[in-house]
């Protein structure tokens, strides 16, 4: 029979053997499942939930979002998933058509696009340095707005915090920095843009994707294509922004990592602008644009060094 001192030896170790046994399931618990349409917000949810989340990226880097249509396999991955991440406003035109399916298999679906106050997309060349109307679709490029990222880290942090109430702390703190991170960005960014002469800040790319860029920074953007990277522009536009470009003395155009139209050739040998360098648009790049912040410092001081 066990002494008084002897019992309590006992119920301590059991309790010890417990609080490990506690342990070693919490740390062998599977991480939460994160599918992601948007590099970018695949970015903020690996860098929110650590260790916590498993993120699969559907669109990947490199790709063309405007374009990419799941495939079954993605379809399955999808549907595994507890959570899936979106850009919205109609970036993902296949989005609505998951609704039904999502709801089904009880994924939980985060849309950046929700939490951010759209604007629309430039015509023919849009002045955001003045208080001015848009008329058009609206612009599903939110993440080109340190603040808009801001919000839809929050909402991620949200979502990841509902779907795993034990994690919250984790997801607090890593929220919390990236939020810190993220505003020493945009003084970073502002810091930039004010080496440029306003008169400078005109942005010709591609296609019509830094229209928030444009409005918090203060730019005018001339888009040789429309907010998505299938629409063609017709020969009286090109015309029309070549006239623009003489008009404003532009001195440097903008590819980008994606897609760009046969035009931009065109444009550079009839306006003498140059090419000003690569800038990412639709989502993120490999290496040093491999994350948002990347992406952003990157894409800041290309625009910079080309229109000084």
């Amino acid at each position: 029979m066990l002494e008084g001192g002897e019992f309590a030896a006992v119920k301590i170790l059991f309790f010890l053997m417990a609080m490990l046994g506690g342990v070693s399931l919490a740390c062998g618990a599977a991480p939460i499942r994160v599918a992601s349409l948007s590099t970018v917000m695949a970015d903020l949810a690996r860098d929110i939930g650590g260790e916590r989340v498993e993120v699969v990226e559907i669109v990947k880097p490199g790709m063309d979002p405007h374009i990419f249509e799941p495939a079954p396999g993605d379809l399955t991955t999808i549907s595994n998933a507890q959570i899936l991440l979106a850009s919205g406003l109609g970036f993902e035109g296949y989005l609505d058509r998951l609704r039904p399916s999502l709801k089904r298999s009880g994924v939980v679906l985060v849309v950046g696009g929700e939490v951010v106050e759209p604007i629309e997309g430039a015509c023919e060349g849009h002045d955001h340095s003045e208080d001015h109307h848009h008329h058009g679709t609206s612009d599903p490029h939110w993440w080109q707005s340190v603040s808009n990222v801001q919000l839809v880290a929050r909402q991620i942090r949200d979502a990841l915090i509902a779907t795993d109430p034990e994690g919250q702390g984790t997801y607090e703190k890593n929220a919390a920095a990236l939020e810190a991170r993220l505003e020493d960005l945009g003084k970073w960014v502002r810091l930039q843009i004010v080496q440029l002469p306003k008169k400078n800040r005109v942005l010709v790319t591609s296609h019509d994707a830094l229209g928030y860029f444009a409005k918090d920074y203060g730019f005018e953007i001339l888009p040789v294509q429309g907010i998505s990277t299938s629409d063609q522009p017709s020969s009286q536009k090109v015309r029309d922004l070549i006239g623009r470009i003489q008009e404003r003395g532009v001195k440097a155009i903008f590819a980008e990592s994606i897609e760009n139209p046969k035009v931009l050739g065109q444009i550079t040998a009839e306006t003498g602008a140059k090419l000003g360098g690569v800038i990412y648009a639709d989502g993120l790049g490999s290496g040093e644009t491999g994350t948002y912040e990347g992406m952003m410092r990157h894409n800041v001081t290309t625009i910079v060094e080309a229109l000084k």
